[in-house]
């Protein structure tokens, strides 16, 4: 499909392109740029830190049932639970054929889980340390690992269902997911185990895997993403059956009149 400007010819497939390594730039220009404020312990990111963190712990070690709560919606959302969906989720657009769809979710659940520990390692930050914790996680902490899978899950849902609604549909799915997203970032500061940074870090570099990873198919296989977004619409279309009605002919003006007792003349008895 193309648009036409005079002398210009735009694909669909350009802009598409064009706003997913946009996306990727940006998110990683954001990304970079808090991670040199939290090496370089900008004390202004540090404050703000602190105080939530501190506010947060206090009220979780005074609601033990609050906080049994949310250790349970953060492990309900944790990155195998989600990677876990997005395996299912390839599973089945490979059963009905959609193949590149099926390994660009893939790649973004593989991606993701790689780029969490490279980052992870490379930044190497050390996790908020209480005297009388309410929750215990391991590693470094920046990017936090359940906001960035999460927020590529939730993506990647949002888009295989996108062109199977309408409006309100669409609305809906970007509603949950966004509130799915800030609900598990915001469990692992509520129990401690991460700074309000680290939960914002893993948003931005999740932004930059589902673009490179999604700029990378389509430039690896150009309208291959389209066609099996089609090949999809088309296979989980409903089936509509055809009731067919036999045919029964009309009676015929004069055989109405032939067989209707009432309008032949009584016959002469011989």
């Amino acid at each position: 499909m193309h648009l036409t400007n005079s002398s210009t010819s735009v694909t669909v497939r350009h802009r598409g392109l064009l706003r997913d390594t946009t996306v990727a730039l940006g998110c990683a220009a954001l990304f970079g740029l808090l991670s040199a404020l939290v090496t370089g312990h900008w004390h202004p990111l540090r404050e703000f830190d602190q105080h939530w963190i501190s506010e947060l712990h206090i009220y979780a070690r005074e609601h033990r049932i609050w906080t049994a709560a949310v250790q349970t919606l953060s492990d309900i959302g944790g990155p195998v639970t989600m990677r876990a969906l997005l395996g299912v989720a390839a599973v089945w657009l490979l059963l009905i054929g959609a193949r590149v769809l099926a390994g660009w979710v893939a790649a973004q659940a593989l991606a993701g889980w790689g780029a969490q520990w490279a980052l992870k390692l490379a930044v190497d930050r050390q996790r908020p340390v209480f005297n009388d914790p309410v929750s215990h996680a391991g590693g470094p902490a920046f990017p936090s690992g359940h906001a960035m899978a999460s927020a590529i899950t939730c993506a990647v849902l949002v888009g295989l269902v996108w062109y199977r609604v309408h409006r309100r549909g669409r609305i809906a799915a970007c509603a949950v997911a966004a509130g799915t997203v800030l609900v598990i970032g915001w469990t692992r500061v509520a129990l401690g185990v991460h700074w309000p940074s680290d939960v914002l870090a893993g948003w931005l570099a999740a932004g930059v895997v589902l673009g490179l990873v999604t700029a990378a198919i389509e430039l690896w296989r150009p309208g291959a993403l389209a066609r099996d977004v089609r090949r999809v619409n088309w296979r989980t279309r409903p089936r509509v059956q055809r009731v067919i009605v036999p045919y029964v002919r009309a009676p015929h003006a004069e055989d109405a009149e032939r067989d209707d007792p009432v309008d032949r003349p009584d016959e002469p008895v011989r």
